[in-house]
């Protein structure tokens, strides 16, 4: 019975970790709606995270739909599918992941410093883009896998 119980300690230990890092699908919000906007992925290769663009969740005709402002590789790409942070790490111990990496505002085609930071056990994401002392904070939702 001890076993069972530290097993399943280790398992949902395991399980509230996982929930504490970036990684995973996460809804964006609107800043003036306040209602989900987008829909990215943030994934995981050697420490380092990259996030992609999945798909918008508001009919708007009025979306751009390619980058025709960015000023790196990603200069008239679609935004669907692109690459919009690279090179983000964990800074130490903490659940704050920076370490440099940027993020793009495919919108404007500006490119910010970043910082992500799961909060509430990991069900939302609190996502701030610098430029110098400047910043602009947004808070993601982590979209929960649908139960079979």
């Amino acid at each position: 019975m001890k076993k069972a119980i530290l097993a399943l300690s280790c398992f949902w230990a395991a399980a509230t970790w996982a929930q504490m890092t970036p990684v995973g699908t996460w809804h964006t919000i609107d800043d003036e709606t306040h209602k989900p906007k987008g829909e990215v992925t943030i994934t995981e290769s050697n420490g380092v995270l990259t996030g992609v663009i999945g798909r918008g969740l508001q009919d708007d005709p009025k979306a751009k739909t390619i980058c025709d402002l960015c000023k790196d590789d990603r200069k008239d790409k679609p935004i669907i599918g692109m690459e919009f942070v690279r090179g983000l790490k964990q800074e130490g111990n903490k659940n704050l992941w920076a370490g440099g990496g940027k993020i793009l505002d495919p919108n404007n085609g500006k490119v910010y410093t970043v910082e992500m930071e799961p909060i509430e056990g990991g069900k939302k994401m609190q996502v701030r883009g610098y430029i110098g002392p400047f910043y602009r904070t947004q808070v993601w939702l982590r979209v929960q896998p649908e139960k079979p």
